[in-house]
């Protein structure tokens, strides 16, 4: 492979492969061209299938427990409430552009989850999402920022707020969004010296959350012939308008990587981790809430705790272990026993009719090539992601059809989707293929741009 290919990489936030591949491929010109063109298919997330840290385990070939980064807010102590927020300088492990950076060729990076503050490298970078605003150092160099200004004055790193029921509001704050990001895209694509572009658009996770159940039948509030019904297909009609106009841009020998790092599949409810808890006998309170309430504005028991969870699109159970936790009360050598007893508990629970809603518990040292920092206990996808965990405690029920953080249709779900386009004569693989994993990227961008493999990966090259 010409180790001075360029190499373009598309990232669509919560792309679904079924919806893409299977549904709407036939108007969307763009990217079933690059179908033709090379290898596509699903591609299997990281546990779990979260934007953080699902992107950087992505563009470093190193799963979470590797990096540490277990989901947005992570432990950073055993105490009870000692949560902090995921942010880039938590990463240790090299990313595809600091290896491209490390001699002096250059990159440009927009827009990818966990790179705010921005790291350093060699060309430019716009942080991601999490970034706390266009006042805020979201750029390197840090000079860029003002160049940015001029070229981009309405760019955002993401919607103000896309747990809304104003949909109208959300749409347009979407589409704005979407078409500020690809205009300065392929603005510096066409200006800027590049070996490595890659640039993440959030709309798409944004738009499934907000209007999933206007468009997929399965979903149990989905009314055919509402007025919102193709609004995401429209929207990834605009998408792929978009990524045309992108390609355009760059030279036509260009490698084209259209990727997603997870998937998104219907939401029937909430499952509230701390109220099943209580009720179990693992978490007591004392006193219980008026009003739905945080655990951690609660006044709890940890000396008659053995466990509690925290809420998100999955969930995160921590035990309350003797010598680790404050007030642990589990003895280290039962901790394994418990473990399993709570596996047995979880993965039985049941909705309202009491059918098994068909949970799944993972222990991360079973999942993960490391653990570092302080994992979850026990990572728990109620309803294989059907469900979300609802942290909050006050709901008087173990079940809640309701999002306690506001209107959200959809969940994450474990295949997200990749396409690999070449030119004529570069010999790719071509056609659907199964079996593609997130940890593939990385090995794959190396053998693009003739870069040695870092050791430990745990993907290959999608080219061998």
């Amino acid at each position: 492979m010409n180790s001075k290919r360029r190499v373009l990489v598309i990232g669509i936030d919560c792309a679904p492969p079924q919806w893409v591949f299977d549904h709407w491929l036939e108007d969307l010109p763009n990217l079933a061209a690059l179908t033709r063109r090379g290898l596509f298919g699903p591609l299997e997330s990281t546990i779990p299938p979260i934007t953080v840290p699902a992107w950087m385990a992505m563009m470093t070939g190193r799963d979470p427990g590797v990096l540490g980064v277990y989901g947005f807010r992570n432990r950073k102590n055993h105490s009870y409430t000692g949560l902090s927020f995921a942010n880039s300088r938590m990463i240790h492990e090299s990313a595809i552009w600091d290896l491209l950076s490390a001699q002096s060729r250059p990159v440009v990076v927009m827009g990818v989850p966990l790179t705010y503050p921005p790291p350093r490298v060699h060309g430019l970078l716009i942080s991601g999402f999490l970034a706390p605003g266009r006042d805020s150092d979201y750029t390197w160099p840090p000079e860029a920022r003002e160049e940015l200004a001029r070229l981009a004055p309405d760019y955002q790193f993401d919607v103000r707020d896309f747990r809304t029921d104003d949909k109208d509001y959300l749409l347009r704050q979407i589409d704005e969004m979407t078409d500020a990001r690809f205009a300065l895209a392929a603005e510096l694509a066409r200006t800027k010296p590049w070996d490595l572009f890659v640039v993440v658009e959030m709309g798409t996770d944004r738009i499934h959350h907000g209007f999933w159940s206007f468009m997929d039948p399965a979903h149990r509030k989905y009314r055919p012939g509402n007025p919102y019904e193709f609004v995401i297909h429209d929207y990834y009609v605009r998408l792929d308008h978009h990524i045309g106009e992108l390609i355009a841009a760059v030279p036509e020998e260009t490698i084209v990587l259209v990727v997603s790092d997870h998937g998104c599949q219907k939401m029937d409810g909430g499952i509230c981790f701390n109220e099943w808890l209580i009720r179990n006998g693992y978490l007591t309170l004392r006193a219980y809430p008026d009003s739905i309430t945080r655990l951690d504005k609660l006044d709890v028991d940890w000396s008659k705790t053995s466990a509690w969870g925290d809420g998100g699109y999955y969930g995160r159970l921590f035990l309350n272990v003797k010598g680790r936790e404050p007030d642990g009360v589990i003895p280290w050598e039962e901790y394994e026993a418990f473990r399993t007893e709570l596996i047995a508990k979880l993965e039985a629970i049941t909705d309202e009719y009491g059918a098994n809603i068909g949970t799944r518990v993972f222990r991360p040292e079973e999942v993960y090539q490391e653990t570092n920092n302080i994992p979850p206990d026990l990572i728990v996808y109620f309803g294989n992601l059907d469900w979300r965990s609802v942290g909050s405690v006050g709901h008087r029920s173990i079940w809640t059809r309701e999002n306690d953080t506001g209107p959200d249709d959809a969940n994450h779900a474990q295949q997200g989707m990749l396409v690999l386009a070449g030119s004529a004569g570069d010999g790719f693989p071509n056609g659907k293929r199964e079996g593609m994993s997130i940890y593939d990227v990385t090995p794959t961008l190396c053998d693009l741009l003739g870069l040695d493999e870092p050791a430990g990966l745990t993907g290959s090259s999608l080219l061998k």
